[in-house]
């Protein structure tokens, strides 16, 4: 997580010493839930090791992946964590996983200890704001086989692990779709 930060913004030895000392850890077994629908997100976790979906369960009571996240990356019910308000989606792990966690307390306190922490923050939210237009914009001008194509291309180590249900869904297809994109492109 440090490594993150770092590459956003020049910390001091202070700022980074506080930060270690608010993390928490935690493992997650394969399949275990991280956060369920109607829980308010308390906590953004950053991936050490794993896979994590965030998916919800539409009206006709089939699960849709709108989200995965990866080492080295973070995951939380952004809109929950922000709003306090409950979560509208689960949070999975999809292999076992090794998180590195700020609570809301913990993120507090590291923004009202200096502006570096407050800026860091600002900038986070707002790639999270880009990836989440990104995604859209997806959805409007690419096809399944071009979002397949462009997963693969940022993420090509992780795909195998993904069940095909899983991907079929964040993707927008059906998984017999997802089978002839893949073999179409091996």
């Amino acid at each position: 997580m440090k490594s993150v930060f770092q590459s956003i913004q020049d910390f001091s030895a202070d700022e980074l010493s506080l930060l270690d000392s608010l993390i928490t850890f935690r493992t997650v077994k394969k399949g275990e839930l991280l956060l369920t629908e109607n829980q308010v997100c308390n906590e953004i976790v950053f991936i050490e090791k794993g896979i994590l979906r965030s998916f919800f369960v539409n009206h006709k009571g089939d699960e849709i992946t709108n989200c995965f996240a990866f080492e080295n990356e973070f995951m939380a019910s952004f809109a929950s964590f922000i709003t306090k308000e409950k979560a509208e989606e689960n949070i999975q792990a999809l292999t076992d996983t090794k998180l590195q966690i700020l609570d809301r307390k913990a993120l507090e306190k590291l923004y009202q200890s200096s502006s570096n922490w407050q800026e860091t923050g600002r900038k986070l939210t707002e790639l999270e704001f880009v990836n989440l237009h990104k995604r859209m914009v997806s959805f409007q001008k690419l096809s399944g086989a071009q979002r397949y194509e462009e997963l693969c291309k940022n993420h090509q180590k992780y795909i195998q692990l993904i069940p095909l249900q899983y991907l079929a869904s964040y993707l927008g297809i059906t998984p017999r779709h997802l089978s002839r994109i893949r073999k179409a492109v091996v």
